[in-house]
């Protein structure tokens, strides 16, 4: 019989090319998430029955042990944004990473791999970054021969970033930047899906720093963003300060508006985070140390970024169609 691994968050945007790598290698995957009806789109990963999407609960320790039981190995893809409500940074990313390393190693579990973030460790005033501090600890306390993997910004077709700066090239002649000269180090979703198996087979422990082939500032990477989808803004990089007056204010009024008003422009947190560099320590134990060789985002965000061109796929026969001799 197969071997079982449980991935907690598996339905997200890192969990399910992890889910998707380890069925295609035979694992039998149990996906556990809080809405298994909205996970249905992992079952198709594997051949019939091979990965399931079960109900779990991390802030409850009998629902992380039920989706826990006869597991082999363990991976936790958690993570929220939330300061606020049950699911906030302390329950999910502290307590939850506690609970999930803690169990896992009472029922005998053989391999846990944690996804972390890189630069967490230089961010002092962020409780983003103190939450992922605490989950890493606790991890190593519980399960000192975990894999913890620290990524920068990950990319991919689903992702809340390239994606998310796209979006906004259809907004106006501005485009408004917070933190334009931070750096970051994006590194594709399947090399951080790579380096989980890893982890889950074995292969590999400690903790490792995962970026790409290139880092560069926020504002460097808008420039490769509207050069992708053939737009032209006028960048307007605001100061920290106006940032998080900014952002103070966003969360202002979704707290007034209980909740109807949906920040999903920076919160105070974000603009706090956006005060350090996201780019991979000199030292540190990196893609290439797991035998991985990171591919570059401008190798991949055109083969999604192009719905978000002026006439979408059909940019690049427009632009063909100027050079007609009639």
């Amino acid at each position: 019989m197969s071997k079982l691994v449980t991935i907690f968050g598996g339905s997200g945007f890192v969990g399910r090319y992890i889910a998707q790598k380890l069925a295609a290698d035979g694992w039998r995957v149990r996906v556990a998430v809080r809405r298994p009806n909205e996970a249905l789109h992992v079952k198709p990963y594997g051949v019939v029955g091979q990965v399931e999407p079960v109900f779990c609960n991390v802030r409850n320790d009998a629902s992380v042990e039920a989706v826990m039981a006869g597991a082999t190995a363990v991976v936790n893809c958690v993570g929220t944004f939330e300061s606020k409500g049950k699911n906030n940074f302390t329950a999910v990313q502290h307590e939850g990473a506690e609970r999930i390393s803690r169990l896992a190693s009472a029922h005998g579990v053989e391999t846990l791999v944690h996804i972390s973030a890189l630069g967490i460790e230089d961010d002092e005033s962020s409780e983003y970054a103190a939450t992922k501090r605490a989950g890493e600890e606790s991890v190593l306390r519980n399960f000192p021969n975990a894999l913890i993997l620290r990524p920068s910004v990950i990319f991919g077709p689903e992702d809340g970033f390239f994606n998310k700066f796209a979006g906004m090239t259809r907004m106006g002649p501005f485009l408004p930047l917070v933190g334009g000269d931070t750096k970051f180090q994006p590194v594709y979703v399947e090399d951080v899906a790579k380096a989980a198996v890893l982890g889950v087979d074995g292969k590999a422990t400690g903790t490792y720093e995962l970026g790409g082939p290139e880092a560069k500032s926020l504002r460097g990477w808008i420039d490769v963003i509207m050069a992708e989808v053939n737009r032209k803004k006028i960048v307007v990089n605001a100061p920290m300060f106006v940032g998080r007056i900014m952002a103070w204010s966003f969360d202002l009024v979704q707290t007034l508006s209980f909740g109807l008003f949906k920040n999903g422009i920076v919160t105070r947190d974000q603009a706090k985070q956006l005060g350090t560099d996201n780019v991979v320590s000199d030292g540190a134990k990196t893609l290439a140390d797991l035998g991985i060789k990171p591919v570059a985002a401008e190798a991949v965000i055109g083969q999604y970024l192009w719905r978000f061109r002026p006439m979408g796929q059909y940019d690049a026969i427009r632009d063909s169609a100027k050079n007609l001799k009639i």
